[in-house]
């Protein structure tokens, strides 16, 4: 068994309809979702805030390949077009890490099509703030140490976690699911 804790986005379109279509994709295989929160862009792109969320979520049959491979179609399901890098989308599925049957982190750091953790993560204000929801005590590898998202939160500027806020949206009709 694999799971995955996966940083959803979309600022295109019915941006929750669009979140929502990877919850509902992932159907049982979900554990975990995190509230719904509006970010501004991130990247120097001109355009719409994103509506963000992270989500766990669990199968046996699973390695981190295929739920690379079931993000990529969830996007493509939404309409993804991939023209600018940072650029508005529909959806944004990212793999942020994936464990194994032993509950060890999955690395891989030479494959360009998949990079785990993701290499990006512990700077984005919009992954750690929802990820911290529904995982309060996670840690990230960074550098080779293992460091609580808490920590990464805290070194990043001001402005841009106050720049994450929670909204009274949800993706499930229970709420939050902490695993």
């Amino acid at each position: 068994m694999t799971r995955a804790v996966l940083s959803i986005g979309a600022n295109l379109g019915d941006r929750l309809a669009h979140l929502r279509s990877v919850v509902d994709g992932l159907g049982e295989r979900v554990v975990a979702v995190s509230p719904v929160y509006t970010t501004a862009p991130w990247g120097g792109v001109d355009q719409d805030d994103y509506l963000n969320a992270v989500l766990v979520a669990e199968d046996p049959a699973f390695d981190d390949y295929a739920w690379l491979r079931v993000g990529q179609e969830l996007e493509q399901a939404a309409g993804r077009v991939r023209e600018v890098r940072w650029g508005a989308r529909t959806l944004d599925v990212d793999v942020l890490t994936c464990t194994d049957a032993t509950g060890a982190t999955i690395v891989r750091d030479t494959d360009p099509a998949l990079i785990l953790p993701h290499p990006q993560a512990h700077h984005r204000a919009f992954v750690l703030i929802p990820w911290l929801d529904v995982r309060p005590t996670a840690t990230l590898p960074v550098a080779g140490a293992e460091i609580p998202l808490t920590q990464l939160l805290a070194v990043l500027d001001p402005a841009e976690r106050a720049g994450v806020i929670r909204t009274d949206l949800t993706l499930i009709d229970e709420g939050v699911r902490p695993c």
